[in-house]
């Protein structure tokens, strides 16, 4: 087969096959790329080594089955056979996703596992699994953010074929799958990647340092390392859609930007797969050019994350007010008001957490509501938290039943946290694994120093390298069968058929969605078509003024009648419900 690598500052690369080795000529095609033949099939270890230097895992390596610092092995992508050859995917509009941690979904911490779980998200109603990063990374267990070879998959999880057994089994439930990608960053440990070439510049800083090389000298290769692998997933894993991490810390200068290029080509690859394919977007850029298609001068994404939604739900939910919740803390209802409807809350306002305005005003009139994802807990708002305390840790039902009826009949496409549909009791906290003793503890230090300034102990921050943190932080797969855990998980499963069920609950048009509230009395109303919403986030019953429409109740968290001839909704005290106006 043929080996190949992009190592443009090389004087000799060598490639490293099971016992042999061999010096890879340059290639007279393309510059900087070295090429050779040699016997291999599926499985075979090899690494280069670049000018006489120890053999290193290849950049483009699609299996690393001794982790990130061994070697890497040949994948054969067409010796699997599909059950699912024919799936024809699954769009984005109406979609409701479902956030999944493979290692943390099951004790078990496997893709096999997580795929025997798979048929209680087709019960709960859930059309896509959004998986986060499988990339390797260090030791076992982690979330996943530190990947470095972007083709390969964590070899505890199930490697390459884990993966596709997951896809398939998936696919065959009906349910689309969409992968965590990070480009912003990799590693540190195991990344060897400046050693073949440019592959990061000093000419940008990121929080993880030098920036990912998009726009210096070399950088073309570079964009084409990270769009081939993406296109990768996409193609030989079957996957549907991407999710890509913080994608404000992608700094490119160039005119067209890697993401206008990236989105180009998975248009041009769904196109020529005959499936959907789609790119959703973390950004706290709120920047709407992301989502606005390429002809109208945008960048082509096909959605992102709206932590604008979460912040303003959050405060209205806990009260909180520190750090970025402060600027929605000041009015939270307002702030949820201003999102249902305008799609950001920082449109261009003043950010007392940035010290400058932020943000740009959506184009209600040609912006789809489903480009926007909406959700009240993700792996980063509740992990990154001291304790990794999610809401049912501090939330009555009833208003952890007040946030799912705003995010899964709100304008958004709707986004779960693992366990969130049942009010999971058990944590979800930062763990890692690093083998290297050193980063280990800096990682362990740095914990630690980050949550010192709010007030905490030092023994009462997890240790992310303990066992038992990443344990604490497994599902319990009991809970669902008792209370109120049992209620919380029926009454999402009513919220997410009534989405299915009712157009208005999928319908894009941004500017068709009203809310009324009011801020002392703690209520909110929100209409959607001839759908109504009402929560009462007060402890008090509220009257909402509805209107004298005839009404029907769709699902009510406690029992409650429709508005009757003076036109006004009694609903009890941290409690929401469901109408249809005639």
């Amino acid at each position: 087969m043929q080996f190949e690598v992009w190592a443009p500052e090389a004087d000799r690369v060598t490639l490293h096959r099971e016992g042999s080795t061999r010096a890879l000529e340059r290639d007279p095609e393309r510059v900087g790329w070295w090429s050779g033949e040699a016997e291999a099939g599926d499985g075979t270890r090899y690494g280069f080594a670049v000018d006489d230097g120890p053999p290193l895992p290849d950049p483009r390596s699609r299996r690393q089955p001794d982790g990130p610092d061994g070697l890497s092995a040949v994948v054969d992508h067409e010796g699997y056979a599909w059950r699912t050859a024919e799936w024809p995917g699954r769009p984005l509009p109406g979609a409701v996703l479902y956030e999944l941690h493979i290692g943390t979904y099951t004790p078990e911490g496997t893709l096999d596992a997580a795929a025997d779980r798979l048929g209680h998200l087709v019960e709960l109603g859930i059309t896509h699994v959004e998986l986060m990063p499988l990339c390797p990374f260090p030791g076992r267990h982690g979330w996943g953010y530190e990947g470095v070879s972007l083709w390969a998959v964590h070899e505890p999880y199930g490697g390459p074929e884990g993966l596709k057994r997951f896809v398939d089994r998936a696919h065959e439930l009906g349910l689309g799958v969409v992968l965590d990608v990070v480009h912003n960053h990799l590693g540190p440990s195991g990344n060897y990647l400046p050693v073949f070439g440019p592959y990061f510049t000093d000419s940008h800083q990121t929080p993880w340092g030098s920036a990912v090389n998009l726009d210096a000298p070399g950088s073309d290769e570079v964009r084409a390392f990270l769009l081939g692998s993406a296109l990768a997933w996409l193609r030989d894993y079957r996957i549907d859609g991407l999710r890509l991490d913080a994608v404000h810390a992608l700094k490119d200068t160039r005119a067209c930007h890697f993401l206008e290029e990236l989105s180009a080509a998975v248009d041009t690859l769904a196109t020529e797969t005959g499936r959907p394919l789609f790119l959703i977007a973390e950004s706290d850029l709120n920047d709407p050019r992301l989502v606005t298609p390429r002809a109208e001068g945008g960048l082509g994404l096909h959605a992102q994350w709206n932590d604008d939604f979460h912040h303003a739900l959050h405060t209205a939910l806990t009260g909180e007010s520190q750090g970025y919740y402060a600027d929605f803390a000041r009015a939270p209802l307002a702030a949820v008001a201003k999102t249902l409807t305008d799609g950001f809350f920082h449109d261009g306002t003043y950010s007392s957490f940035r010290d400058r305005h932020h943000g740009r005003r959506l184009d209600r009139t040609r912006v789809a509501a489903h480009r926007l994802l909406g959700y009240s807990q993700t792996h980063d708002q509740i992990g990154n938290r001291a304790q990794g305390d999610r809401l049912s840790a501090s939330l009555s039902p009833g208003l952890l039943a007040c946030a799912a009826a705003l995010t899964l009949t709100g304008p958004f496409t709707p986004m779960l946290f693992m366990g969130e549909e049942w009010a999971a009791g058990t944590p979800w906290q930062f763990f890692t694994d690093h083998t290297d003793p050193e980063l280990a503890e800096a990682v362990r230090r740095g914990r630690r120093r980050e949550f010192a300034p709010h007030g905490w102990a030092e023994e009462d921050v997890p240790d992310p390298q303990d066992p038992a943190t990443r344990d604490r932080s497994c599902l319990d797969w009991s809970e669902p069968e008792s209370e109120p855990h049992a209620r919380v998980l029926a009454w999402y499963r009513r919220l997410i058929a009534l989405r299915h069920e009712q157009p208005d609950l999928t319908d894009p048009d941004l500017t068709d969605t009203k809310v009324a509230y009011d801020e002392d009395a703690r209520w909110l109303a929100l209409r959607r078509g001839d759908v109504r919403v009402a929560v009462n986030l007060g402890k008090e019953p509220a009257a909402i003024p509805l209107g004298t429409r005839p009404a029907q109740v769709l699902a009510a968290w406690e029992p409650v009648e429709a508005p009757g001839a003076d036109g006004l909704l009694r609903l009890p005290g941290e409690s929401c419900v469901v109408l249809a106006q005639a």
